[in-house]
Parts: structure tokens; C-alpha cells; sequence
């Protein structure tokens, strides 16, 4: 048997004679079932109908029998009471959500008889009975209860409870009602009043933060014969705006409102005895009163449309008192004029584009030397923005002609712009997208950058992005929509910046539809060429190829001090080998010999020569896709770029031949070689340490250079050729800095003597260039690549 409150148990001994504690118990649970869906059913109620069903008239009740309760006499407790009085005040039915998730409905009257005044609360069950009667009329309530409220004792209707409506004649003693409708030109702080008025704004229900607690606030702004005033609700009672479907121009009654002055203003609050009734009352029609953009000057309260021509990304900053708020502008337009909008914390979230019609109620005016439009408009807490607003055809006429500028440019248009800072809008695809950098500012803060290149049909044109821009989610090929981009003149080109106020957004399918894909922008943006066309000064061109050799890192300082890094790759297509030379980030290429190559927007330079590639950070080196230019297989490049000759047939400037012959002989035995670090050129050992007669330096450390000197041979003739540094350590099977440490432990510079005599009998395959050897009189050949040793 469960356990039951001490109330529940006082009203069992009330019946304990009729009935058994089990079946006081059932009956309970009956009840229950049969009131669920009632929704101010408790067990203590229950337990009253048990009550009630034992209790007549042939049986005494425990408590006190008065057909007519006087307020005074209330206490906490009394139940089965009657109360006759005069209604003082009605409140809006409200809805409510139970604890056990049950919606319901209430509200809340105020009667009064000669003795007091008492709060009587009617539940979803006795609502219909709110129809019977109105502010000012005599009735006499039945069967109601009486409990501690949050101030006062309060009586309670439950589901048995009847209410008739009597004759006010037969009561004079009751206390009069106060029907009196103030203006509200005559209202002063601290009243209760009564007003008549029409209903000229309805702002967003704002938030806000009351102890922990959220909170909700919503000033509506009224209007009567003599005038104007705001009319608050708070927290639920924001909720009457849509359960009494109020719109701008409806005509009510407020009874019950209460007055207060703040700032020296006086305003309504709507309090929880009070009531707002729609109807057709007899307030002036509103005349809305909109201001055109050119007549702006600092004022308040106003009213203006416009055309939103820019819309900049919010600002989040921090106050003083450590809180976070945010800000977002806008500039709008109409055909006299434009001005600036800021709008502050939540009205930054509202989802406003460029093209769209703005209308802004009670917005405040100031002048503003920064903004660029002389004024601004701020909004605040009561603010009312509205995004497309019904207008006149007239009015969204002239916006729309306003508007006709606001498309984005054309990429390739963007070079006719011939200040720096031009705010401008595009639509393109991202081509090139680079790894952001990190950078230090002169404050300390550090700072984020990052490059990407965005291109349409017309063009293609570099765009910073800075900082949380810098962050942005996209990828190659992505469609992307910028506004307000700043322009910056460089030598040859108009290059964009997107900082703060900048927007990054995603292009709806309208504005993408004739926006060629990737693959399409490359092609037109990029004129890909063979090796053996570039020439120097080549900008926007693609190379295919296959990666023929790749050189290590190697770290040097820059002129700023910083350090740096570059490694140099040899490209081959079937029309000829260039040399690239990768800086920094891209010194980190995984690339392998033999590996196909994509090579967008290179810089093609001249250099001993020789055209040669600059790959630095405005530069794409990609794996080509399956469906782009297929590059040769590495064995049919090399068969084009570097025939085959018999030594006998070789001739001085022949270049990238390939020869095969057998080692007959081997010139000198010193294969490595002290060379300047500074200018890398041969230092010599005097007295005590190396030399540079160059640099004219001491040098305490040289760098070591492997040379390998050997006589090739085959059917035709016989030929000197020298293998250096790479070459060199490929056909000695040994690195340089190997030769190193075997010099250093046997102390004996012949030492590897041996090793490189093992080459004596064997037969190479190397790529070679020959010259002229004006010192033996002789053609020679250097050594590029080895290709093949056999025994």
C-alpha cells in the first residue's frame, strides 16, 4: 500500500465510517483514470471527489457551511466554498505546458466584495465559463477552493465549480468598477488605466539573460488621438502577440495596464491581471509615415525602406564588463539616397541579402563622418526589420531600377578599375587553392593569409584572404560568391583582398548556372604548352610532363634573414627537359622519378641560357586527372630526348645523347674535392687550413665535391667522360659523404682507389653532354644521368 500525504489522510478520516481505507484507494485511482487529461488534477483534488461523493446533505459535513463566503473570512484550505463579487479585472487566457507534458490553458480574475479583493484562478476545464461575463459584472462563483498563492491566499476553480452571472442592481454595497479609458497623453507613472488604441508596431520578440534565466521582451508601440506610446509584455505574456493574432493596425482595448517612467519616458507594461481585447474601436486610422534616405538628419523613431546594397560580415568584439556582443552593417538605397544600417547582437542573426527590400520601423538617426553616407541609422531593442515587405509597384519600381547595379562583376572587368580600395563583388570557381600562412603583426597578434585564385569565363584573378577568411571551407572547383572585396593595383594586374567586412558566401544555382565547370576555367585560363615552346616571361601556361630527376632540399638565407628552402626537379616531356626550381612550401613536393606532372602558372624565366620553371607559392604542381593530357611513358620521352651515338659519330655540342661503352681506364685518383662553401669554387690547403682565393676567405669546413674521371669505349672510338656529384656517387654506388668517412678512417686519400678501379670492364648506359676540352684539345662528355651498369 503506497504511502499517502497527511492531507490526503485528513480527508480519509472525514469518511473512514463509510467506506474501507482499501476502497478509499480504489475509488482514488478511478478518479484519476477518469481526469486524466484534467489539467489542475492533483491527489488531494482526487481525494475531495471521494470526499464528496459521502458528504450530502443527510450527512454533516467537518467543515463549516456558509452559502456565501465574505472575502475577509478566506483561509488556506477552505474547500466546497460559494463567493459573490464584482469582477475587477480579466486576464488573457494563457497556455501552459504541465510538468507531465499536458498543454492547458488558464486565466486569472480579480473579485471583490465589500470585505477584499481575491484572486480566482479558472483552469482549461472552466475557460468556457469566461464567456458569461465581463470587467464590471456581479457573479456568484461556486464550489471553489482556497490556497496559498505566491503572495496572497487565491481561490481555485476545479472541474465541479459553476459560475452564474447576477443582476449588479441588487448589490449596491459592492465596490464600483473604474471603467474610465485614459488618453494616453494623460498618463503618468505608477497608474492602472484603461486604454483605447491602435496598434502601429510589433517588434521581434527580443531574449535576455534575467539571473540565469532567459527572459522575453516585446514593446509594442500604440497610438490614440492624443498620441503615442510603447506597450511592454514580457516573458509568456509575449505569447499573446500570436495567440491573439496581432498584426500592425488592429484596434484594441487594454484594461488593467500598468504605467512606469523610465529615462523620462513613460510607457505601458501589460501585468497579469490585465486584458487585451481586438476590436473595431474608435481610434484614428495610421497613417505610416516613411522617411526617404535623402532627407535623413538625426532623428528618432523613423521609419525608412530601402534596397540593401551591401551587406558586411558581422564583427564579434568584446565590452568592458568582459561580455561578448556583435555587430553587422549594411548600406541601403532608395532613389534619393543611401545610408548605412548597423545592427547590433541579435539583429545581426536576421537572414537580410543584397537586393533586398529592407524596411526599418523605429529606427534612430545619427550623424556619422565614417560611414561614408554622412549618416547612419542604429537599430535597438525596439527595432522592428521586416525583409520584403508588402510595398506599393510604385515604390519596388524605383528599388528595382536602384538595384540594377548590383550584379557581380566579370573577373576580366576587374582590370579596368583603376583605384585601390574599390569595394566589388564576383562569382567564380576556386582554380587554385594554397596552404594558409601564419604572419606577425606590428601589435604581436599574429596574423593568417592565404591565396587562392578564383576564375569565371572572362578571367582569373588572385584573392588574400585574412584571417578567420583564411579558415573558410572550400576546396578546388567550388563555386564561390565574394562581396565587398577590396581591390589592390599590382604591376600587371588587379589582385582582390577579403578581410572582415568581406563575405564569403555559396552562389545559389541561379548564379552559377552559366559558370563553367573546372575543368572548362582551366582550359580557357591556362595556355598549356610544351616544353620546347616556353619562353621567358610566359604567364598562365600549363606543362605536362614526367619528373625525370629530383634534388634534395637545400636551406639558405634569405635577404630579410629568414630562412628558406629550394630544391631543384628536372621536367621531361616528348619535346624536350626543363629544370624547375621549387621554393619553399614547395620544396616539399612528394613527387618521384618517373611520376607524371601538372604545372600551373610557373613562373618561366632565363637563367645561363637556359629557360627555366620557378614554382613558388602562385604555383600549382598537381598530378594530372585520368582525363587530361596524356604525358608519355618515361621510356618513350627518354627515347626521343636523348639518342643513341657511337662515340665515334659524337660531336662537340651535342646534348642529352645516350652512350654505351665499356670503361677501358680510369684518369687520376682524387674523386673528392674541397670547394668554397660561399662561392663553391676549389680551395686550396696553405699551411694551416684551406684558402679561397675568391672569396679570399679562410675556410674552416669546405664542402666536398665528387669527380670521377673515366675512358668509355666502344666499336667506333674512345672518349673521356667525367661524372660529377650525383652522377658521380650513382656510378660509384657510394654517397659523398660515404667517400668522407672512409678518407676519415683510413686517413689515405687513395683509399677508394680501389673501389673505383672495380668501373674498369664494365659497361654504361649514361646521358651525357659533349664539349670541347680546349686544354687536351679533345671532345669530351659530362656526364648528366646514368642510365645502366652491367658487369
Amino acid at each position: 500500500m503506497r504511502e499517502m500525504s497527511q492531507e490526503i489522510k485528513d480527508e480519509y478520516e472525514k469518511i473512514k465510517d463509510k467506506i474501507s481505507y482499501e476502497d478509499f484507494l480504489k475509488k482514488m485511482e478511478e478518479y484519476k483514470k477518469e481526469n486524466a487529461d484534467v489539467s489542475f488534477i492533483d491527489d488531494i483534488s482526487i481525494a475531495h471527489m471521494v470526499v464528496g461523493d459521502y458528504i450530502t446533505e443527510k450527512n454533516e459535513p467537518t467543515e463549516e457551511v456558509k452559502d456565501l463566503w465574505k472575502i475577509k473570512d478566506l483561509e488556506t484550505g477552505k474547500q466546497h466554498i460559494n463567493l459573490l463579487g464584482r469582477v475587477m479585472s480579466i486576464s488573457n487566457v494563457k497556455k501552459f505546458t504541465s510538468k507531465k507534458g499536458r498543454e492547458g490553458k488558464l486565466a486569472n480574475l480579480i473579485l471583490a466584495d465589500e470585505t477584499g479583493r481575491i484572486r480566482v484562478v479558472f483552469w482549461t476545464e472552466n475557460i468556457k465559463l469566461m464567456d458569461k461575463f465581463q470587467e464590471g459584472d456581479v457573479v456568484q462563483i461556486n464550489d471553489v477552493e482556497v490556497k496559498q498563492g505566491f503572495r496572497d491566499d487565491e481561490t481555485h476553480l476545479n472541474i465541479q465549480s459553476s459560475l452564474e452571472k447576477l443582476d449588479p442592481t441588487d448589490y449596491p454595497d459592492l465596490p464600483p468598477y473604474n471603467d474610465k479609458i485614459t488618453p494616453l497623453s494623460e498618463i503618468k507613472g505608477d497608474m492602472e488605466v484603461n486604454v483605447v488604441a491602435r496598434v502601429i508596431r510589433i517588434p521581434r520578440i527580443r531574449s535576455f539573460d534575467r539571473n540565469g534565466r532567459d527572459g522575453k521582451v516585446a514593446s509594442l508601440e500604440l497610438q490614440d488621438k492624443s498620441g503615442s506610446m510603447q506597450f511592454t509584455l514580457w516573458n509568456k505574456d509575449t505569447n499573446l502577440i500570436d495567440d491573439l493574432d496581432l498584426k500592425e493596425g488592429d484596434a484594441v482595448r487594454i484594461l488593467g495596464a500598468q504605467s512606469r517612467v523610465r529615462n523620462g519616458e513613460v510607457s505601458l507594461s501589460h501585468s497579469w491581471i490585465g486584458r487585451i481585447v481586438k476590436g473595431d474601436f474608435d481610434v484614428p486610422e495610421y497613417q505610416e509615415d516613411i522617411l526617404k534616405i535623402g532627407d535623413a538628419h538625426e532623428m528618432r523613431n523613423v521609419t525608412l525602406i530601402g534596397l540593401v546594397s551591401k551587406v558586411y560580415d558581422t564583427i564579434t568584439f568584446e565590452r568592458d564588463d568582459g561580455t561578448t556582443g556583435k555587430v553587422k552593417s549594411m548600406e541601403l538605397e532608395d532613389d534619393t539616397g543611401a545610408i548605412r544600417l548597423t545592427l547590433w547582437n541579435e539583429d545581426t542573426e536576421i537572414d537580410v541579402k543584397k537586393g533586398d527590400i529592407l524596411k526599418i520601423i523605429g529606427g534612430n538617426i545619427e550623424f556619422d563622418d565614417y560611414s561614408g553616407t554622412n549618416y547612419r541609422v542604429n537599430t535597438n531593442w525596439n527595432t522592428k526589420l521586416i525583409i520584403n515587405p508588402p510595398i506599393d509597384q510604385e515604390m519596388k519600381d524605383k528599388l528595382n531600377e536602384v538595384g540594377k547595379y548590383l550584379k557581380p562583376m566579370k573577373i576580366n572587368d576587374l582590370n579596368k578599375i583603376e583605384d585601390d580600395g574599390e569595394e566589388v563583388d564576383i562569382i567564380g570557381r576556386v582554380v587554385n587553392l594554397y596552404e594558409p600562412n601564419e604572419f606577425q603583426r606590428d601589435d604581436g597578434t599574429t596574423g593568417m593569409v592565404r591565396t587562392a585564385e578564383i576564375a569565371d569565363d572572362s578571367g582569373m584573378v588572385r584573392v588574400s584572404l585574412w584571417d578567420n577568411k583564411a579558415e573558410h571551407q572550400m576546396k578546388e572547383g567550388d563555386a564561390l560568391k565574394i562581396e565587398n572585396a577590396r581591390t589592390r593595383l599590382g604591376d600587371y594586374q588587379v589582385d582582390l583582398s577579403v578581410g572582415k567586412t568581406s563575405r564569403l558566401i555559396e552562389p545559389t544555382e541561379e548564379e552559377i548556372k552559366d559558370l563553367p565547370s573546372l575543368k572548362d576555367v582551366e582550359s580557357m585560363i591556362y595556355q598549356s604548352k610544351k616544353i620546347k615552346e616556353l619562353a621567358e616571361g610566359d604567364r598562365d601556361v600549363s606543362i605536362f610532363g614526367r619528373v625525370l630527376s629530383m634534388g634534395e632540399p637545400t636551406q639558405f638565407t634569405k635577404s630579410d634573414g629568414s630562412a628558406g628552402i629550394v630544391r631543384s626537379m628536372e621536367i621531361a616531356d616528348d619535346t624536350g627537359v626543363i629544370r624547375a626550381s621549387l621554393w619553399d612550401d614547395q620544396a616539399n613536393t612528394s613527387f618521384k622519378e618517373g611520376e607524371a606532372v601538372k604545372i600551373d602558372n610557373p613562373r618561366v624565366n632565363m637563367r645561363n641560357d637556359r629557360v627555366e620553371l620557378s614554382v613558388g607559392r602562385t604555383t600549382m604542381i598537381t598530378k594530372p586527372a585520368e582525363d587530361e593530357t596524356s604525358v608519355p611513358s618515361l621510356d618513350e620521352i627518354e627515347g626521343k630526348l636523348y639518342p643513341s651515338k657511337n662515340i665515334g659519330d659524337i660531336e662537340e655540342g651535342n646534348q642529352s645523347i645516350k652512350v654505351t661503352g665499356e670503361v677501358v681506364d680510369i684518369r687520376g685518383n682524387k674523386i673528392l674535392f674541397e670547394m668554397c662553401p660561399n662561392c663553391n669554387k676549389r680551395v686550396n690547403w696553405a699551411e694551416d687550413g684551406y684558402i679561397c682565393d675568391i672569396c679570399g676567405e679562410k675556410i674552416e669546413k669546405p664542402n666536398m665535391l665528387m669527380i670521377i674521371s673515366l675512358m668509355l669505349e666502344d666499336d667506333t672510338g674512345t672518349i673521356s667522360i667525367t661524372f660529377f656529384r650525383k652522377a658521380a656517387e650513382e656510378i660509384l654506388g657510394m654517397t659523398t659523404t660515404e667517400a668522407e668517412e672512409i678518407i676519415a678512417t683510413t686517413g689515405d686519400e687513395g683509399s677508394l682507389e680501389e673501389k673505383v678501379g672495380d668501373l674498369v670492364g664494365r659497361q654504361i648506359t649514361v646521358i651525357a653532354d659533349a664539349s670541347f676540352d680546349e686544354y687536351n684539345e679533345e671532345v669530351r662528355l659530362n656526364a648528366r644521368k646514368m642510365v645502366d651498369v652491367k658487369l
